[in-house]
């Protein structure tokens, strides 16, 4: 369930956040060293070993003597949880403070900022009598029936989930029939005020047409820097890409490209353009959270000096 404010492990952290490619790693460093405060990577897929070339994951150099957390804390064949990641970011944080430093989290993943700022639902376990009987359910009547029995109870969830997403259709299920309490209303935690000051959250942002354009060369970049032996590596290695980490943009276009299935220039071109949407998707969420109280810094036309000095100009007026 969401704690209360007041027991809150990330109260007094920073957040720096912002679309794919917009510049987040250099200015983090830059603020961090500036602070004598410590990096907590907020990048989902920065958690694996091996995702370095892929998931643009600072080089030593790049963390220019910056303590940082969070990076290849789990096998790329691991289905790495939200809860597990809460769970090393609190850890984290909590060192960071008892050793006299700030806790600056840099990263552009919104569920996992979303999740420290609210909290995460943590719906009851279920029986695996109560698993079994709903998976016989659905193989004996299908999915949609599976679905129907979700609607009489949870229109609202079952209205936000595809009849065929048949483990989701029936964990909400299982959440009705454990509790007595429809999970769309226990997930209204979500919509609670924050548990952390969205001020204290701080949004990095570039014109639209210059973000994309600094997306398409980083994705040239990664190619120089090795994306394709790397890609090689994790799927022919012994630890491979598992469930969660094969998610990232990139890997499985280049592996297309590598099995014959597409040319590596379509594959290159996919990544592009999988990046630019996934940043326009950031942006979405990144705008709900600036009407909460998020503060923009636009990076626009703009050198590192510059944008370092006003995020710590914002940063001294909060601790004020």
């Amino acid at each position: 369930m969401v704690e209360q404010a007041s027991d809150c492990a990330f109260s007094r952290a920073f957040f720096l956040t912002g679309a794919t490619a917009s510049g987040k790693t250099s200015l983090g460093v830059a603020a961090a060293q500036a602070l004598c405060a410590q990096i907590v990577s907020m990048d989902s897929m920065a958690i694996y070993r091996g995702l370095d070339v892929g998931s643009a994951k600072p080089t030593l150099e790049e963390r220019g003597g910056v303590c940082h957390y969070l990076l290849d804390v789990a096998s790329p064949s691991e289905n790495f949880s939200l809860v597990r990641y809460l769970q090393l970011a609190e850890e984290a944080t909590r060192t960071i403070e008892s050793s006299g430093h700030t806790a600056l989290f840099v990263g552009g993943t919104p569920l996992y900022l979303k999740s420290i700022l609210y909290g995460v639902f943590e719906a009851p376990s279920a029986s695996e009598q109560l698993r079994e009987e709903l998976r016989r359910f659905s193989t004996e009547h299908g999915a949609m029936a599976l679905w129907e029995e979700l609607r009489k109870v949870d229109a609202v969830s079952a209205e936000r989930l595809h009849p065929n997403d048949v483990k989701r259709v029936s964990r909400a299920l299982e959440v009705y029939r454990t509790t007595g309490q429809c999970a769309s209303q226990l997930q209204q935690q979500f919509n609670s005020a924050p548990r952390v000051a969205p001020q204290r959250v701080f949004i990095l942002t570039w014109e639209r047409e210059k973000l994309y354009e600094r997306i398409n060369r980083r994705v040239d970049l990664m190619l120089e820097q090795g994306l394709v032996e790397e890609t090689r590596a994790l799927f022919t290695g012994t630890e491979r890409l598992g469930k969660t980490a094969s998610q990232a943009i990139g890997y499985r276009e280049i592996w297309q490209a590598l099995c014959h299935e597409r040319t590596m220039e379509d594959a290159v071109e996919t990544i592009k353009r999988l990046t630019r949407n996934f940043a326009k998707r950031q942006e979405t969420w990144f705008r709900s959270l600036e009407a909460q109280g998020a503060q923009r810094i636009d990076a626009t036309d703009r050198d590192l000096s510059s944008l370092t000095s006003e995020l710590l100009e914002k940063i001294a007026t909060i601790r004020t």
